[in-house]
């Protein structure tokens, strides 16, 4: 995709476009119909597929009776395991070699007769209509041997084993003797929390539209990581990496359920190679809750222990999560509670039981999400046990370093988020007991909860090209799910080159580009900065170059540390040249430069740092509730949130995107909910009508703040801000409930039943 930016005033000085509420550069596109997303290619000849799903949670197919599909005018073909030429096996996962992390499932589809969860595919029917295709699959006959299931979590946390840490996350910590200092501790609570299973429900069902020409792939798909799908479909279908084109400009939401390659998305190809025709595979919603995976529910104990001053003496958090048969990842709970309170004794535990459900997967800060909930929770709890004001516990308790492995806290800033947050919101005028406050008959809460996210980045090779004519074109392979990486791509790229940001053009969403990170982990843009300013350095290192050949140039001589990017060229104090001048003198009607960063220095970098510090995006949640007294309905009625994240690269962008958080957790904390029947695991709320979602009506006005400060050791000295803001939200609410009602509901969502 290519984007250019509208036209701005002249740029001066360095630093013109960072920070600046920009407006989103693929707008018109998006609200005039202009973009197009993955299911909305034309080819000549386009077919398209829909799939059958299995309605046992654990067995094997005995048959499948195709031929009722198949008389069907219009279908092309009916693929099922007992006719389609079989992809190769996932790899296996290696940290070695990270685009092995993108395999959804380990399912090599329609190559077995193995059935893992209810709801995995079995068949693809192939047709000349989408409505041809749907009708046929549901003429699909299988049978099936079943087998015993295991499909409950709280039924089989008894089996769960200790979860493994990786290169990202760890999954345990002692630290003294946690269990003795809380029997020893004046005060303490220890509480049982569970959170249910959550599904992805973006804007935008995934879908695929797949070409083959010869052994050439194009695939038009939804995702968020256009690199390592690339290589997934080249190793699965064997051809070359370069043979296979990812094409993804537009992408309606992911959240994390479009960062991994799905069932739709091989089936899509499968099906194009099978019949020789570009085959469209678009997820219908419940397609979705079957075939792509969820945030697992949890199981989680947090015990605090603290002295008559606030202190803490003793953490205990452990938590029970799920893995699937097929594959998936155990939720890092406990990441969170790792680095926020200062305590002598601190005792960490993950644990994950395998169910046979549908793989889980990444959803929005997965682990800190539903972590801080539990462990917010508490200290709200411990609050009151010891009269003291939440703030002034949070304060109180408030580290130096890190409290688990000593290392320094870089550019901690959650002090003054705490202080600008209370005064922003009004937290003086809360009356501490509960159940005091009211406005006419509703009963007012107002809670506090803090926020955590950890600020990774990956490598991201970016390309500058610098015409004559003064125009910018910056390439990488980035992802836009609507959070503005394009905008502020271009942003970045303006002020590191001093030039007006309607000069700027930025293509992107496509894996021929070079090679950049997914979005996901609130690490693209930081990671993109990075690499813009490693190619902004290289591209004035190569003007300063060519101007040691122009005898007039007044820059001729100096060193690249001499010369500052503004004013649409290099100068070295009052003395310079535009670009234009500089390409000019040398013949040239453009230079380009690439950054490029190996994956091996970005592991070993980030092994090194783990050692000696800690980054994170932090901030203060505040929210205000209503509660109905006699019906116990909760209404979100005020909302403060206060970040640290860094340098802010676009002001519209980063608040949009701490909203949208906000708004996540919020309907974590009141609505949103997977329901999965005991007997056979099939979702039973499998759609928008009853996976219930917030809606404008349920979201207030929401005052967002960020500190605005750089982060030193960080490119830009930014952080992320996708995620940090759904951490410590759904803890808030519980905690403004609790004071409005004074009952602790300890399992989500807050629903009437558990308030009555």
């Amino acid at each position: 995709m290519s984007i250019k930016y509208a036209e701005t005033e002249q740029a001066t000085g360095t630093t013109k476009y960072v920070g600046q509420a920009v407006d989103r550069v693929d707008g018109p596109a998006k609200t005039t119909g202009e973009a197009r997303f993955a299911a909305e290619y034309p080819y000549p000849g386009l077919a398209y597929a829909a799939i059958v799903h299995a309605t046992i949670p654990r067995g094997r197919l005995t048959a499948v009776d195709t031929a009722e599909a198949r008389a069907v005018r219009g279908v092309i073909d009916v693929l099922t395991h007992e006719n389609t030429r079989p992809m190769k096996p996932a790899p296996k996962v290696s940290f070695l070699d990270l685009s092995t992390l993108v395999a959804g499932t380990s399912v090599n589809y329609l190559a077995t007769d193995e059935v893992l969860w209810n709801g995995q595919p079995i068949a693809v029917v192939v047709a000349e209509t989408p409505e041809t295709a749907r009708y046929a699959a549901s003429l699909v006959r299988p049978a099936y041997q079943e087998l015993p299931a295991a499909v409950d979590l709280a039924a089989e946390q008894g089996n769960a084993v200790p979860q493994k840490g990786n290169l990202i996350s760890e999954a345990e910590a002692d630290k003294g003797d946690a269990p003795a200092a809380l029997a020893a501790a004046p005060h303490s609570v220890d509480l049982t929390f569970t959170t249910p299973p959550h599904n992805h429900n973006a804007i935008e069902p995934h879908a695929t539209t797949a070409v083959w020409d010869g052994d050439k792939l194009t695939v038009h798909e939804a995702t968020q990581n256009i690199t390592w799908t690339r290589k997934h479909l080249a190793q699965r279908f064997e051809v070359p990496e370069k043979n296979v084109r990812v094409l993804s400009p537009f992408v309606g939401g992911g959240f994390g359920g479009k960062g991994s390659v799905w069932a739709g998305t091989l089936l899509a190809v499968l099906a194009a190679r099978a019949t020789g025709r570009p085959v469209r595979l678009s997820l219908t919603r419940e397609g979705v809750y079957h075939t792509v995976g969820g945030r697992t529910g949890s199981i989680q104990r947090v015990a605090l222990g603290a002295g008559a001053d606030g202190k803490l003496s003793a953490i205990i958090h452990t938590s029970v999560s799920r893995t699937g048969r097929s594959g998936g990842n155990g939720e890092p709970c406990t990441a969170g509670t790792r680095h926020l309170y200062a305590a002598p004794n601190i005792h960490l535990r993950q644990s994950t039981v395998q169910l046979d459900l549908l793989a889980n997967t990444f959803m929005r800060a997965p682990g800190e999400s539903i972590g801080t909930f539990a462990l917010e929770s508490a200290m709200d709890e411990l609050s009151f046990e010891l009269g003291l004001d939440p703030v002034e516990l949070r304060l109180i308790n408030e580290p130096d370093r890190d409290p688990v492995g000593g290392q320094r806290l870089a550019h901690r800033r959650l002090r003054e988020a705490y202080a600008l947050g209370a005064e922003r919101f009004g937290w003086r005028e809360r009356d501490p007991r509960p159940g005091s406050m009211r406005d006419g008959r509703w009963l007012v809460g107002m809670g506090v909860a803090a926020a955590y996210h950890p600020s990774m980045r990956m490598p991201a090779n970016v390309t500058l090209r610098l015409g004559a004519d003064g125009t910018v074109v910056v390439r990488s392979g980035l992802q836009e799910m609507g959070m503005g990486t394009a905008t502020v791509l271009g942003q970045m790229a303006a002020d590191e080159l001093g030039v007006p940001l309607a000069s700027v053009r930025v293509e992107y969403g496509d894996s021929d580009l070079p090679v950049a990170p997914g979005a996901g982990g609130s690490m693209q843009t930081a990671s993109a900065a990075a690499g813009v300013q490693d190619a902004a350095a290289k591209l004035k290192r190569t003007l300063l170059g060519l101007v040691r050949r122009a005898p007039g140039s007044p820059l001729r001589g100096r060193k690249p540390d001499e010369v500052q990017a503004r004013d649409g060229g290099l100068y070295a104090g009052a003395a310079g040249q535009t670009y234009a001048e500089i390409l000019s003198a040398a013949g040239r009607d453009h230079v380009e430069v690439e950054s490029k960063a190996g994956m091996l220095g970005f592991m070993v970098r980030t092994l090194r740092e783990r050692r000696s510090l800690v980054r994170a995006a932090t901030g203060a949640q505040f929210c205000e509730v209503r509660v109905d007294p006699d019906t116990m309905e909760v209404r979100v009625s005020r909302w403060t949130g206060v970040f640290d994240v860094g340098t802010v690269i676009n002001a519209r962008t980063a608040a949009s995107q701490l909203r949208g958080g906000i708004v996540m957790g919020i309907g974590m904390a009141l609505t949103e909910q997977t329901l999965i029947d005991r007997r056979d695991g099939r979702i039973m709320n499998a759609s928008l009508s009853e996976y219930h979602v917030p809606v404008h009506a349920d979201i207030p006005r929401i005052d967002i703040h960020c500190l605005d400060e750089p982060d030193s050791t960080m490119p830009m000295g930014l952080r992320g801000v996708g995620e940090v803001s759904i951490t410590g939200a759904a803890a808030a609410v519980a905690n403004a409930v609790r004071h409005a009602t004074g009952k602790r509901v300890l399992d989500l969502p807050i629903t009437l039943d558990k308030l009555l």
